[in-house]
Parts: structure tokens; C-alpha cells; sequence
């Protein structure tokens, strides 16, 4: 009996830490989740502002954002690529690797800027249209559209200013600094909320803009991160040895672009299919009306506060584990990856329980109808419930990229939310009377398969490489 108990607890400590362990997670998670968490939660008051004033101007604000959030993950993706050698040259000491890295992430990000914003010009207005073919009135659409329009083409003029603090506040990271970047979001999201304020409403003289007032304030506020984070990073060169020489030449040696490409491209390529997967996720429940568009919106939003937490731990295992593995500690990486999964997914089941209390009383913050609150509170619910799910694919996901599997994550990712949870969707949706809540539910419920897949991948260990050896 004794040598049972000792086996179990040898068991279970595989996956719990020492005092010492938490403190170095959580010195690299807080601040990122402080940064996110207070960017979202702002993200959250600005979308209650906009909801103040119409269903329509929300809806069309939040269709927007949807389109949006494919270009932010596609920055994400193009970055993330050259980022696992960044963290890895960090555990080297290799500051001309990471310089190099750098560069490469300047050209990624202008390449996909200017094709993002070449389509938005060309195609934006067809883009939010895709929809607004739902259940509603021909006015309520059209009214929409025409929000969504005003949104949209403000808001390309802020994409400058947040790729560039992408490509830095990436680096710091992946260095271990993680508090600049969090003070910089943290400004720029208070900024934002002060004129969200003034400009959305008129207030102290000026103009009542409504949704043009929220794009206004957004990019400002983006013009004042990247002024904090680039005129910082680049003050500090002791701190920050990479930007020495840095725009002493942007090129990249190609043997380094080739490594780059070969591990990175899955990645962009993951990225931008996944946020196209969830783009395409919300088109298929919004073929079952505006209100369901409505919802959405609303239960995102406060789910992107609660998400932080599973989020920032993901980020923590791409940098802890990546600098471990960049240095050759496979056993350690391998044991800090096993106490972080679980960390990750115990802190997400208690961030759960609070977000289904909360569940009922947030969409009543909206001056929309009752059946977009009903709804609301539904997608809100069926969010917590899975969400230690999410939390262990979250973590999985960035233990395979740690060790530079980025085909394995790109199959992972991207081709299981195609070709399973669209899947589901498109045909529930199209195909079937089902309410959007029980499609909702279902889809979630396909993310066992990945689960399980995320589990044996895993264990297995086929992300224990050092790629910068």
C-alpha cells in the first residue's frame, strides 16, 4: 500500500511545482496577462460605449474587429515564425541571431500590412456584407454595413504603428522582458478608453463621432504604444543589445530566411487559416440572424477578458520552455512543460466558474433587444464550461511550437479547425433547423478529437528539439 501511495505521488507531483517554479512562471505570465487583461478589459468598456449607442453600430463594429483579428494573427503567425529562433539565440546569448531574427520580422510585417490593407481598399465592404445575410430587416443590414464601413476604413490608418510594436514587444519577450511592453499597452488602452469617452459621445466640445470616434481613438492610441515601446527599447541599448546596428541593413543572411521560411511559413500560413476558421465559424452562425452577430460580439468581449489567463501561460510555455531547449535542457523542458500544462489548466478552471456566475448579468450592460442578451448569456456560459479544454489546446499548441514542430501545429491548428469544426458549422447551420446554441456547443465538443491528439503529441515528446544548435 505504501509503494502504491508513493507512485501516486510521485504522479501527481510531475505536474506541480515548487515555490520557486510558480514564481518564475508567473514573473513572465502576469505581466503579459496584466497587458492583455487590461487591453481587453478596456476592449470590453469600448464595446459597452458603442453598445450604448445601437445594435447596428455594434454589430457593424464587431464585424470589423472580426476581420481585423485575421490580419492581428496573421502579424501573430508572421512574427511567431522567427520568434522561436529569437528565444532560442536569448538562450544562446546570441545577440546577432537575435538582430537577424529582428529584421526578419520588419519585412514580414510590412509584406502583410500592405496586402492587407491593398485588400481591405479592394474588397472590405463585400468582406463585412458576407455577414449580414442572416434573419433582419433590409435597413438594419444596410445600417450595419454602413457603421462597418465607417470603422473599417479609419482604422487602417493604425496599422502602421501596430505592426512595428508587434515585431518589438515579440523580441522583448522572447528575451524575458516582459514589462515594457505591458506598460506601453497599458497607457495606450487608457488613452483609448479616455477618448472612446470624448469622442464616441462629444463630450468636452468636441463632435459626437460615434463609431469614427472609436476607430480615432484607437489609432491615437496605437501611435502612442509604439512611440513608448520603440523610443524605450531603443534608449536602453544595454538592456536591449539587439538594436545596436540594428537599421545598419535590413538584410537577412538567406541561409537564416531559409530556416526562417522553413519552420515560420507553417506557422503564418497556421495563423491566418485559423483566424480565417473562426471568421468563418461566425459567418455560419450569423446565417441564423443579426441578433446572433449581436451576441457574439457581446460574449467575445467578455470572453477575451477571461481568456487572458490561458493565453498568458501559453506565451509562457513558447518562452520558458523555448529558452530551455535553445540552452539543451531537454529533461528540464520537458518537466517545466508538464507543471505549466497542468498550472495552465487548473488557474482556467477556476477563471471558469467565476466567468459562468457572471454569465447572466453581463449582456444587460447592452442597449440591444432581449433575445441578443438571451443568446449572449448562452455563448458566455458554453465559453466556460470548455474552457479548461481550451486552456490544455492552448498550451499544447505552444509546446509543439517551442521545439520548432510547426507542420505538426499547422496540421494541429489550423487544418483540424477547417476541416472538423467548420465542418460541423457549415453543415449544422445550412443543413439543419438547430438553434445556434446547440451548434455552438457541438463545435466545441469536436475539439475532443484535437484534445486527445494535443495529448499523445505531447507525451510522446516530438518537440524536444534544439533547431539553432
Amino acid at each position: 500500500m505504501g509503494t502504491v501511495q508513493t507512485k501516486e505521488n510521485r504522479g501527481i507531483r510531475k505536474f506541480i511545482g515548487d515555490k520557486s517554479f510558480y514564481k518564475m512562471v508567473l514573473a513572465i505570465a502576469v505581466p503579459i496577462m496584466i497587458q492583455n487583461g487590461i487591453t481587453n478589459f478596456v476592449g470590453l468598456l469600448d464595446n459597452i460605449m458603442i453598445g450604448q449607442i445601437g445594435t447596428e453600430q455594434m454589430s457593424g463594429v464587431a464585424i470589423v474587429n472580426q476581420l481585423f483579428f485575421v490580419y492581428n494573427l496573421c502579424l501573430f503567425g508572421g512574427v511567431s515564425g522567427a520568434g522561436i529562433f529569437t528565444a532560442q539565440y536569448f538562450g544562446q546569448k546570441n545577440e546577432e541571431g537575435i538582430r537577424q531574427t529582428v529584421r526578419f520580422k520588419i519585412w514580414m510585417v510590412i509584406v502583410i500590412t500592405a496586402l492587407t490593407v491593398a485588400l481591405f481598399l479592394i474588397s472590405g465592404s463585400t468582406l463585412i456584407e458576407l455577414y449580414l445575410q442572416g434573419e433582419g430587416t433590409a435597413e438594419s443590414a444596410a445600417s450595419t454595413l454602413y457603421y462597418g464601413e465607417q470603422y473599417l476604413w479609419i482604422m487602417l490608418i493604425g496599422l502602421p504603428p501596430f505592426m512595428m510594436v508587434q515585431v518589438y514587444a515579440s523580441t522583448l519577450r522572447e528575451c524575458g522582458q516582459t514589462v515594457l511592453p505591458m506598460k506601453a499597452g497599458v497607457v495606450a488602452v487608457f488613452v483609448n478608453l479616455i477618448l472612446n469617452y470624448i469622442l464616441i459621445y462629444g463630450k468636452f466640445g468636441f463632435p459626437a463621432l460615434g463609431v469614427q470616434g472609436a476607430a480615432l481613438a484607437t489609432i491615437i492610441s496605437r501611435y502612442v504604444e509604439a512611440a513608448i515601446v520603440l523610443i524605450h527599447t531603443h534608449r536602453h541599448k544595454t538592456e536591449n543589445p539587439f538594436v545596436n546596428g540594428l537599421y545598419a541593413s535590413l538584410k537577412v543572411p538567406g541561409a537564416l530566411t531559409g530556416k526562417i521560411l522553413v519552420k515560420g511559413s507553417p506557422l503564418l500560413f497556421n495563423e491566418t487559416l485559423w483566424a480565417a476558421g473562426m471568421a468563418m465559424l461566425a459567418q455560419c452562425y450569423s446565417v441564423r440572424g443579426l441578433n446572433v452577430v449581436a451576441a457574439l460580439n457581446i460574449s467575445n468581449t467578455i470572453n477575451n477578458v477571461f481568456n487572458i489567463v490561458f493565453i498568458a501561460l501559453g506565451d509562457s510555455v513558447a518562452i520558458i520552455v523555448g529558452q530551455l531547449l535553445g540552452a539543451g535542457k531537454m529533461a528540464e523542458a520537458r518537466d517545466t512543460d508538464n507543471k505549466m500544462i497542468a498550472f495552465s489548466v487548473f488557474c482556467c478552471t477556476c477563471v471558469a466558474a467565476v466567468m459562468l456566475l457572471m454569465a447572466p448579468l453581463f449582456p444587460m450592460l447592452y442597449n440591444t433587444n432581449a433575445e441578443a442578451r438571451e443568446l449572449a448569456k448562452y455563448f458566455i456560459m458554453i465559453t466556460a464550461i470548455f474552457m479548461p479544454q481550451n486552456a490544455f489546446l492552448h498550451a499544447s499548441y505552444f509546446t509543439l511550437r517551442s521545439g520548432g514542430q510547426t507542420i505538426i501545429t499547422f496540421l494541429f491548428d489550423s487544418v483540424f479547425i477547417w476541416c472538423i469544426s467548420v465542418t460541423i458549422a457549415f453543415t449544422l447551420s445550412h443543413f439543419t433547423t438547430l438553434p445556434v446554441i446547440a451548434i455552438y456547443t457541438l463545435v466545441q465538443i469536436g475539439d475532443w478529437i484535437k484534445c486527445l491528439i494535443g495529448f499523445i503529441l505531447v507525451k510522446k515528446g516530438v518537440w524536444l528539439q534544439n533547431i539553432v544548435a
